[in-house]
């Protein structure tokens, strides 16, 4: 009974064995009821990232997952054996393996300045609507980056003008944390204390406070360089929040003459009058502070933040701003790639890099894209993206490539990632981190085996084309009219020579290394399927039984 079990087991899998199928039980017999042999393909889910007892639903890079999939698998397909394989799809933390998609997650950020934008003698904060960016962007990026390289990517963030200006108040500074879910370009700088500055999904955050403990913390947030020097009567302004503490704890500092050093800059306070209470989560908004005392010059922005062993609120920035008269208008934040090639900037092609209103369009609700303009492991960006992409690109023709960028929340932070899309079917499909195992018959290894069915009757043929010694000159007319091999063949030898000349054929470009299990039809009262497998050594496919 135990024997009709487990061949009722076996028959709904794909075999791997080198014997034909109607030698299973003399395999069982054999190799105990362990030795099952079978094929899957599999997708990781959150449960199973728990199992491993991972926090979150990804593994950090490809060499954690190589450790911690064998026991897994071990777990799941216990009874299987030698040449069983599990064609594994799982989550990095970087979302993909592509190599390429590196080029673009790490390109350097560039985000134009006031006075990059041609009419910025205007005051205008972007591009106005007559204006091309990608005529004007390459001449930036060539004067701002230094000494590029063929090949390096940049993201550049700029702003262009929708419709008509008029002379009014602009924005000359906006950092809007929440939206970001970064730092942003401000820089963290630790005086004292284990904790420090976090970009999150609510704003620029800082706390002293570890559960159950106040811990003593001196922390700054410095902005990159502000220039008014073309900019007059300019005025701050804070959205923030401090909760469960005293908001003197904060303070907000001016400096011209800041460096690399908050000890050694001069700083002066912006002594601010609508502020948070320091009892709730509600965001303050304070007035406007005049830095007409700053008109023509370049400063940093600087929040301290400092909690003691016995106080320790949490403050959070949500938007800061410096407002001037100069021109007033509708205007949306842009970001592109660009890829220098040796000589110039260009738009990077085959590329996209998602916009707030792209998020907006996939649901601002909670638990969609447009909430915080982000992912999260709790929304897949690889649906919602094929879905956008389908509506965007309604021409998208069968094998079109696309590269997507996004921003990804996690951690508390939240990074670019990427993934590419291909058209298939209709459909746009991402690209999945796959990565196959098999069975060495103690425990499940990495394995690049190919598994490949020959074809009837094409493969069969050209092997036979292939065959010019005598000895062969009776069994080839088998393969060429039937379209497999018969009973004169042997199996030890003759088989495996004449499989050999398939392999050069099928896959000339296979690296050092890479194995393939062929299987065929042998014809001997009746048709039954055999596997052999090979691997390719010194240049040459020699068998891997």
């Amino acid at each position: 009974m135990k024997k009709i079990f487990l061949l009722l087991a076996v028959f709904s899998m794909v075999f791997t064995s080198c014997d034909p199928l109607e030698d299973i039980n003399e395999q069982i017999d054999a190799e105990g009821p362990a030795a099952v042999v079978g094929d899957a393909t599999y997708t990781m889910t959150d449960e199973d990232y728990e199992s491993l007892e991972l926090d979150d639903s990804y593994f950090e890079d490809n060499d954690i997952a190589k450790s911690m999939i064998p026991g897994f698998l071990m777990n799941k397909y216990p009874a299987w054996g030698k040449k069983s394989s599990v064609l594994l799809s799982y989550e990095l933390k970087n979302g993909t393996d592509l190599e390429i998609v590196t080029d673009y997650t790490s390109a350097t950020s560039y985000n134009l300045a006031n006075a990059d934008y041609p009419s910025a003698g205007d005051n205008a904060t972007g591009f106005y609507e007559t204006e091309e960016a990608s005529d004007y962007i390459p001449a930036i990026l060539t004067t701002n980056i230094a000494s590029p390289e063929k090949g390096d990517v940049a993201l550049v963030g700029y702003s262009q003008y929708v419709g008509e200006t008029v002379n009014g108040i602009t924005e000359i500074f906006s950092k809007d944390f929440v939206n970001a879910g970064t730092l942003l370009d401000f820089e963290a700088i630790s005086v004292s204390g284990d904790q420090v500055w976090a970009g999150t999904n609510y704003g620029a955050k800082m706390t002293g406070f570890v559960y159950p403990d106040a811990i003593a913390n001196e922390d700054w947030l410095v902005s990159s360089e502000i220039d008014l020097t073309s900019f007059t009567n300019a005025k701050f302004q804070v959205n923030q929040i401090f909760n469960k503490g005293d908001y003197n704890s904060v303070s907000i500092l001016i400096s011209s003459d800041y460096t690399d050093d908050v000890a050694t800059a001069t700083w002066e306070e912006i002594n601010l009058t609508n502020v948070p209470d320091g009892t709730s989560w509600t965001a303050v908004e304070s007035e406007e502070y005049s830095l007409s005392a700053y008109d023509g010059k370049k400063v940093h922005i600087a929040f301290k933040y400092t909690s003691t062993d016995s106080s320790a609120g949490t403050y959070e920035i949500v938007k800061a701003t410096i407002k001037a008269p100069g021109v007033e208008g509708v205007s949306v934040d842009k970001d592109i790639y660009y890829t220098f090639d040796g000589s110039d900037w260009g738009i990077s092609e085959g590329v996209y890099y998602l916009s707030k209103e792209d998020y907006d369009i996939m649901g601002e609700n909670s638990g969609q894209p447009g909430k915080y303009n982000n992912f999260s492991s709790s929304i897949n960006p690889n649906t919602y993206i094929s879905t956008f992409l389908k509506n965007k690109y309604t021409y998208a023709q069968e094998g079109d490539d696309l590269l997507v960028f996004f921003k990804y929340f996690s951690e508390s932070t939240t990074s670019v990632r990427g993934n590419e899309f291909t058209f298939t079917n209709g459909e746009w499909v991402a690209h999945e981190t796959k990565f196959q195992f098999g069975h060495d018959g103690s425990v499940w290894v990495p394995d690049n085996t190919i598994k490949y069915t020959l074809i009837r009757n094409d493969d069969y043929a050209y092997i036979a084309s292939q065959l010019t010694e005598p000895e062969y000159a009776s069994l080839i007319g088998n393969l060429a009219s039937y379209g497999d091999f018969d009973y004169n063949w042997d199996k030890k030898v003759q088989i495996p020579y004449a499989l050999s000349f398939l392999l050069p054929h099928i896959a000339p470009n296979a690296e050092e290394g890479q194995k393939y299990t062929l299987t065929y039809v042998i014809y001997d009262n009746g048709e039954n399927d055999y596997q052999t497998s090979f691997i390719k050594t010194d240049g040459v496919w020699v068998l891997n039984d």
